[in-house]
């Protein structure tokens, strides 16, 4: 897109507003404490441990400067979680600012709860727009806040994955800042990074036998302790785990120590074939299965009798960090339960479970410590631990493991069909799904992929959480290809969902090798015309754009469009948006008549189809808007976008990511249309708003300082915008990258402050660089390079070397005029350009002559200031001109 400013073309910087998932505007307001995540609730007789209490605590007087930093590590079952929530539960006592608690089993877990505080307390750049986005935020918040805080990451299990994630310890508010994590893992990678490492182990005898009585006496049973007590508790080997379910068993069943102890002995001898010690891993598996064992007995005779069982083997597949509540209300449960259940000797009854009985039973099962379940409404309010979920799954007869497993599947996919998914709530079914894929192996494939597998991917895609979404489809496609072969149309959607993965993740050149292939195989499978070809070619073609290939772009999607019509029919979703893409490849390679024929009917249709105020329709005004800006008809492109920020302002907020987007669009057609006071009151406004919401180093937030930048020097301020846009050249060039498309835009905008500043030297020198860069990515036909090689010709005039001027002027005429067409407004801007060096070198005549073809030219748009600061560059030849034109005098010519 092109402006001038005093007669020099510089590349302007509009930002493209694209379509995506809108979100409520963000809280303008924070209201402190912050507390995101649910915190366990601690376990009846909690056992405080003094000893590790201590330990841990005894690091707080050696780093009381930075963030302490500490990791629980041990076996499972020996309480870590409860000594974590200890500690979470005393800095809510105590008035923590921020209480973060995280089931950080899988990264996407970690990223979704920290993108969900970030928007909590109001951290720069989270927008709800992009999951990882949002979470960089509030780790870069945790940095600088001086309010205290508690992350507390739970269960990690990924130390590779969540490397990134980890506070910085020398960050934060000092003592008043503290991450607790706890893991499985006794590996190096667990101390690294100023980490300290906090072994966890079973109880000692003293905190065994001090949890037996607490226990029973909270209960009222004291008279069930007995003189056995003391070896009961080394017989179920001190593990906390396994004493929460026998001290449930014998409340419940009202059995004393004695008597607990022979049934324990007793079931823990027959299972010495089921679970030989070879295969207790963690060392605990025997005491964990025989409570297990003794507790679910139990249960199953309780009401709702006959449906702890198959409920608790439906549990012991999900997440252990906890699923929602609502899965026991789905059809899928209700069904497997009425199937499974074991009825009473003396019940005839075959009535169908209800979602009340399924959550009965889940009572039932936390009445027996087999489970934890909270009543609140949480992701996570249903928690079964992962030692009692192993042995459970152990105990699955063979035959009924696939019905166990399909149906946990259909109850996800259920929960999701029905439910929109927010970020932490889509990482929490996520989890759910990769547990029960990991546990059922290829059961999940058999005779055909489950359809919660694509599910999860395309809804972690939905909620931003990209980097998870990659790993999804990466190991989605690789299953599919080996259980199903390469040429089922599962494995043709995998593959095609993985290149849009590693689109979304900023990896073009990945999408674009699999989306090669897609389209290949799916047309070789189905049709050239298919409906699934037109997609992946449509997908294709955004991977190509992303990666600057806009002419591969427009070859795609000038074969998908009038075949989407023809198939789709004009008014389908696909098919507008096929146009969309269309016009938005046309008007990056400056094809803006076809851009905006095209942009004006996909505007009328979501007129037509959605109405005047969706979201889509906002989006297509701004794509319609900005067809119009590049062509110089900027009082249409003003009118359009004033409505689309008015409209944005009042169905999204005002600090919306889109409306404040709407706001530097306007901006930059204010400025093009010489209203330069009203475009910088907008952009003062704006750019404060959208450095908040994006952050310092954000493109959107360069963008738009480069644009108040320039228009304060359009204002005659140009000391001070070169000074701006020095600065904003150094931040994208360390934040974006050399030659990212912005920092060449931000130097061309400098350069051309240079030359406004009679910098004409360092305004050469920066124009060649630029130009050489857009030669290497672009090459030497684009409408950028065109504009940076009449911008480098600019320069030598304004040095007095006319004759290199001239051919520069000359060889880009002849290439914008074969490649945009005679009455572009990039051609027509190089015929005044190249009029002012003939006028200078003294031919007047030629000067003349052309300035005649840019007046020709120029009738052809409504809004001509523009071509009248473009033209200044000629001096009084313009203006003699125009009044020479009879009939064709413009308002405020020669004035």
């Amino acid at each position: 897109m092109n402006s001038t400013v005093n007669g020099d073309v510089h590349q302007a910087a509009q930002i493209t507003i694209y379509n995506s998932q809108h979100q409520a505007a963000p809280a303008t307001t924070v209201r402190w404490p912050v507390r995101v995540g649910a915190v366990p609730p601690l376990a009846s007789a909690f056992q405080p441990r003094a000893g590790l209490r201590e330990e841990i605590d005894r690091a707080r007087a050696h780093e009381a400067t930075v963030v302490l930093t500490q990791v629980l590590s041990g076996g499972g079952g020996v309480g870590k979680t409860q000594l974590a929530a200890a500690y979470a539960h005393q800095a809510h006592a105590n008035g923590v600012d921020v209480l973060v608690w995280v089931n950080a089993a899988e990264t996407s877990q970690i990223v979704a709860a920290y993108a969900t505080v970030a928007r909590r307390v109001g951290a720069p750049g989270a927008d709800g727009r992009e999951a990882e986005r949002d979470a960089d935020a509030f780790k870069d918040w945790l940095a600088t806040t001086d309010r205290s805080w508690l992350v507390v990451l739970d269960n990690l299990t990924d130390l590779e994955g969540a490397q990134p994630w980890w506070p910085n310890p020398l960050a934060g508010s000092g003592s008043r800042a503290r991450v607790l994590a706890t893991t499985r893992r006794r590996d190096a990678l667990v101390s690294g990074a100023g980490r300290t490492v906090v072994d966890v182990g079973i109880y000692n005898r003293i905190e065994a036998l001090a949890y037996l009585r607490e226990r029973l006496a909270t209960a009222g049973a004291e008279h069930l302790l007995d003189m056995c007590a003391d070896d009961l508790v080394e017989a179920l080997g001190r593990l906390p785990l396994a004493l929460a379910h026998a001290t449930a068993y014998m409340i419940n069943e009202d059995k004393a120590s004695a008597r607990y102890l022979r049934l324990f002995t007793d079931h823990a001898s027959s299972l010495e074939t089921l679970l030989p010690p070879t295969a207790d891993t963690d060392g605990y598996g025997r005491q964990v299965t025989t409570s297990l064992v003794l507790a679910l007995d139990a249960a199953q005779q309780r009401e709702p009798v006959g449906l702890a069982a198959p409920a608790i083997r439906l549990a012991a597949h999900l997440d252990p960090a906890g699923h929602p509540q609502n899965l026991w209300a789905t059809t899928a449960f209700t069904r497997y339960l009425s199937t499974h259940r074991v009825p009473s000797p003396d019940s005839a009854s075959s009535a169908p479970v209800t979602p009340d009985q399924a959550l009965a039973t889940i009572r039932l099962l936390h009445q027996y410590a087999l489970l934890t379940s909270k009543a609140e409404d949480d992701p996570r309010a249903i928690r079964l631990h992962a030692l009692t979920a192993r042995a459970v799954r152990e105990g699955i007869v063979p035959t009924e493991i696939s019905a166990t497993v399909r149906t946990v599947a259909d109850a996800l996919k259920e929960i999701w069909e029905n439910e929109y998914s927010v970020p932490h709530l889509t990482a929490v079914l996520g989890a759910n799904t990769d547990t029960l894929a990991a546990h059922a192996g290829d059961l999940l494939w058999a005779p055909d992929a489950h359809p919660v597998l694509f599910t999860a991917g395309i809804r972690l895609s939905d909620a931003g959480l990209y980097s998870a979404a990659l790993t999804h489809w990466r190991r989605l496609t690789a299953d599919a290809e080996r259980l199903l072969g390469r040429d089922s149309l599962r494995s043709l959607t995998a593959r095609e969902n993985l290149a849009t993965s590693y689109r979304q993740a900023g990896l073009p050149g990945e999408a674009i090798l699999i989306g090669e292939q897609v389209v290949a195989d799916s047309e070789r499978l189905l049709s050239h015309d298919h409906f699934r070809a037109l997609t992946a070619r449509t997908s294709l073609a955004a991977s190509h754009q992303q990666a600057g290939n806009t002419s591969r772009a427009i070859n795609l999607l000038e074969q998908v469009v009038p075949a989407s019509e023809r198939l789709l029919g004009s008014s389908d979703p696909d098919t507008r948006a096929a146009r969309s893409s269309l016009g938005s490849c046309y008007r990056q390679m400056g094809h803006t008549g076809e851009a905006i024929t095209l942009e004006e009917q996909v505007l009328a249709d979501s007129k037509r189809l959605l109405g005047d105020e969706h979201p889509d329709t906002l989006t297509a005004g701004a794509s319609l808007a900005a067809s119009y800006w590049q062509t110089g008809r900027t009082g249409e492109a003003i009118t359009l976008e004033e409505q689309v920020l008015a409209d944005s302002k009042r169905l999204l907020g005002d600090e919306h990511p889109d409306t404040l987007t709407a706001g530097v669009n306007l901006a930059a057609s204010y400025r093009q249309a010489g209203r330069t006071g009203e475009a910088i009151r907008l952009l003062e406004q704006v750019v404060p708003d959208i450095e908040r919401r994006s952050g310092h180093d954000h493109v959107h937030t360069l963008t738009a300082r480069a644009n108040l930048a320039v228009t304060r020097g359009q204002a005659g301020c140009v000391v001070e915008a070169v000074d701006l846009l020095e600065r904003v050249v150094a931040d994208c060039g360390r934040f974006l990258g050399h030659d990212h498309p912005q920092t060449l835009s931000a130097r061309t905008s400098l350069a051309a402050a240079y030359r406004q500043a009679r910098r004409t030297g360092e305004a050469t020198e920066l124009e060649k660089q630029v130009l050489a860069e857009q030669q290497r990515q672009l090459g030497a036909a684009h409408p950028q390079t065109l504009t940076t090689r009449t911008n480098l010709a600019s320069c030598y005039r304004q040095a007095g070397r006319i004759g290199k001027a001239i051919l520069i002027d000359e060889d880009v005429l002849a290439d914008s005029a074969r490649v945009l067409g005679d009455n572009h407004l990039v051609t027509i801007t190089v015929r005044a350009g190249l009029a002012a060096s003939y006028r200078q070198a003294g031919r007047t005549g030629e000067a003349m002559d052309l300035l005649g073809q840019v007046l020709t030219g120029a009738r052809q748009f409504q809004d001509r200031d523009h071509l009248h600061r473009t033209a200044a560059a000629s001096g009084g030849l313009w203006e003699r001109l125009v009044r020479r034109a009879a009939g064709h005098e413009w308002p405020g010519a020669g004035t």
